[in-house]
C-alpha cells in the first residue's frame, strides 16, 4: 500500500496523512508515527535515520539521548533549533524487544523506500535552502548509494533536487557512542563543525 501523500501537501495534512500510512509493516510494533517538526519556511533543514525509543514514546523527533546532544551541538554552531526543520528518512521505530528494553535496529531498504514519498513531500513544502543528512541512512537515501560520511562530511554537495546546499554528517548518536571510546570532545567538535559549516552555506 503506497503512502498516503496528500495531492496538496502542507505539513498540517501531511502530519495528519503520515499518521495513517501503512506503506511497511513497521507501523504495526510502532507506537505512533513520528513525523517532522519544524518552521514552514525553515532556511535549514535536518535528516536523521528514524526516530528512537523516546522519540516513539513522546511522538517528537530528536527528544532522546541524541537529541539533547544535537541541541548541544546546535547552541555550540550557534543555530536555533526552533529555526530549522528536523525530520527523518523513517517515521516509525524499527526495534527488536529484549526483556523490557526496545533495542534500536537499522531500517532496511524497503522500509527507506516506503517512506521516501514523505520526506520528498517534506522538501517541497519547506524548500529548505540547506538540508543536512544524519548519518548514513538518511544520507543513502536522499543522496544516492554513492555518498560516503565519512569521506564527504563537511563540505557541499551537488543535488540541486534536494536542495541549493546539501552536507552529509555523522549521527548525533555516533557522538553519543564515542563516549565510550575515549574521543568524545574530538568527535563532538567535528559534528560542532560540520553543523557551522552548513549553516554557513
Amino acid at each position: 500500500m503506497p503512502a498516503p501523500v496528500p495531492q496538496r501537501p502542507s505539513l498540517p495534512r501531511l502530519r495528519a496523512a503520515a499518521s495513517e500510512c501503512r506503506a511497511c509493516e513497521l507501523w504495526r510494533p510502532a507506537t505512533q508515527t513520528v513525523f517532522g517538526e519544524g518552521p514552514r519556511a525553515a532556511r535549514m533543514m535536518l535528516v536523521g535515520e528514524q526516530p528512537g525509543d523516546h522519540e516513539d514514546r513522546d511522538g517528537h523527533v530528536f527528544v532522546g539521548p541524541a537529541g539533547r546532544l544535537l541541541d548541544d551541538a546546535l547552541a555550540a554552531a550557534g543555530i536555533e533549533r526552533k529555526a530549522i526543520y528536523l525530520t527523518n528518512a523513517v517515521k516509525h521505530f524499527r526495534y527488536k524487544s529484549r526483556g523490557k528494553r526496545r533495542i534500536h535496529q537499522r531500517p532496511l531498504a524497503e522500509h527507506v523506500t516506503a517512506c521516501r514519498p514523505w520526506w520528498e513531500a517534506e522538501l517541497t513544502v519547506v524548500r529548505p535552502q540547506v538540508v543536512v543528512c544524519l548519518g548514513a541512512v538518511a544520507a543513502t537515501a536522499l543522496l544516492g548509494a554513492r555518498v560516503r560520511v565519512t569521506r564527504d562530511r563537511g563540505r557541499a554537495l551537488e543535488h540541486p533536487q534536494v536542495a541549493p546546499a546539501v552536507f552529509v554528517t555523522v549521527h548525533p548518536s555516533a557522538v553519543v557512542r564515542s563516549r565510550a571510546n575515549g574521543d568524545f570532545d574530538a568527535q563532538f567538535r567535528a559534528f560542532v563543525d560540520d553543523l557551522r559549516t552548513a549553516d554557513a552555506a
